[in-house]
């Protein structure tokens, strides 16, 4: 069976579009962004087609490309559309797919439907992507427990930024959830770079 892997953040910005990125080249995967909100600079599809180096259409296209740079349900206000959370299924591919959310888990889609509410429809495993910054502890704990509250499987947590090993080891015991490893930050963010800094600071066989 091809395994599927939704990547999902404590907060925007938090680096889970990086993850994504080495996750899908380390994989030679296939990657979804269901919704993209803001199309003004460089879209989180592109950002992983030039950094995981997969072929192009191994990139699938977004189900939704709203041009705000804001949580999608006021996006699509602003476009005057509603998105249909129906269309949001799990491609079916013929190889390892990577799932990539927008913002947070307790991000609004529609004036009624939190992307953790799909998340709970489609029954996936879920890979949270944390800060190792002050406040990590915090947010990565309470979005281990809303996905718990909502069934969702938890593979485990994925760390990005320096090195901070106390906080790491508080989010894996009291989430009860795996450390996979950390993203370190990294001066030159190319192919290269990001391949080598997820080699060495994760095992691949935590995703095959």
């Amino acid at each position: 069976m091809n395994r599927v892997f939704v990547i999902v953040g404590t907060d925007t910005g938090v680096g889970k579009t990086v993850f994504s990125a080495a996750l899908v080249g380390a994989l030679g995967a296939y990657y979804w962004k269901p919704v993209q909100s803001g199309l003004e600079e460089e879209t989180d599809s592109e950002c992983v087609a030039r950094l995981s180096g997969v072929a192009p259409g191994r990139i699938l296209p977004e189900a939704w490309r709203l041009k705000l740079p804001a949580s999608p349900h006021i996006s699509a206000r602003a476009e005057g559309v509603e998105i249909d959370v129906s269309r949001l299924v799990a491609p079916v591919v013929d190889g390892p797919l990577v799932i990539e959310t927008a913002g947070g888990v307790m991000v609004p889609l529609t004036d009624d439907v939190l992307t953790i509410d799909v998340l709970a429809r489609w029954r996936l495993p879920v890979i949270v992507v944390a800060r190792t910054a002050l406040g990590a502890i915090n947010h990565a704990l309470l979005t281990i427990e809303a996905l718990r509250r909502r069934g969702v499987s938890i593979h485990g947590v994925a760390f990005v930024g320096d090195e901070e090993k106390a906080p790491q080891e508080t989010v894996a015991r009291f989430g009860a959830v795996k450390a996979l490893g950390r993203l370190p930050r990294l001066s030159a963010l190319d192919r290269n770079a990001l391949r080598a800094a997820f080699d060495a600071s994760f095992s691949l066989r935590d995703f095959t």
